[in-house]
């Protein structure tokens, strides 16, 4: 049995990036449910629970910036890491100047959905654990503004500001009106199927996303 919850978030700007772009960032026209599901764990997550995202609301236009950034076209290895760790004398470092490159991104500014989702009790629910247990929790945090670290819109630079959505929701905007196929999107990663992908075809409709429920949810159950 499912359980859901409503969260509002809102940023200056996003990125969900498409996986099929490679030099540059291009971003998704709206929140992913991978992403989405991220921001829900931030506020509140543990192994007993999985959340699961049912309907992404957009209350904003959706509209597109192009930025340009600073980014490192490598980082520090791990090998390099553990090395220094059992004491070898190499130093960990990144030469910033050396490895700097400039890149351009097309990214969504002035975002707002409604995430409706709901959570499964898994197998690594304990006594103690229980639904009831979980959605107070879960609506005290949104409440107090709490959360086990800030919530991103794609990219840690994009914070996401969130709080409980009002019951009465207003008409969409204009321009979200009408049907919209946002064409192939990640669904969400099988985390126990060698991080397997997902992919699906969403439709926005009046500014709503339906989103199918994930085929691996039977393995989580308690």
């Amino acid at each position: 049995m499912s359980y859901g919850v409503r969260l509002r978030i809102w940023g200056d700007y996003a990125c969900f990036t498409r996986p099929e772009m490679k030099a540059e960032r291009v971003s998704y026209d709206v929140i992913t449910p991978s992403a989405a599901r991220g921001i829900l764990e931030a506020v509140y997550w543990k192994p007993a629970i999985y959340w699961i995202i049912e309907r992404i609301r957009v209350l904003n236009p959706i509209r597109f910036d192009t930025i340009r950034r600073n980014e490192l076209e490598s980082k520090i290895a791990l090998r390099t890491i553990t090395q220094a760790a059992k004491g070898a004398a190499k130093p960990i470092e990144a030469l910033v100047e050396d490895i700097r490159q400039q890149r351009a991104s097309l990214v969504l500014r002035d975002v707002a959905y409604i995430i409706e989702a709901s959570f499964i009790m898994t197998s690594k629910a304990g006594s103690s654990d229980n639904p009831g247990k979980v959605l107070d929790t879960f609506q005290r945090r949104v409440a107090a503004g709490q959360c086990f670290h800030r919530p991103y819109m794609g990219c840690r630079e994009f914070p996401v500001m969130f709080d409980a959505p009002p019951e009465k929701i207003s008409d969409p905007d204009a321009s979200l009106l009408g049907e919209r196929d946002l064409g192939y999107m990640l669904h969400d990663i099988d985390f126990g199927r060698d991080m397997m992908p997902h992919f699906f075809r969403p439709v926005m409709r009046d500014g709503v996303i339906e989103v199918p429920r994930p085929a691996w949810l039977e393995s989580l159950s308690a």
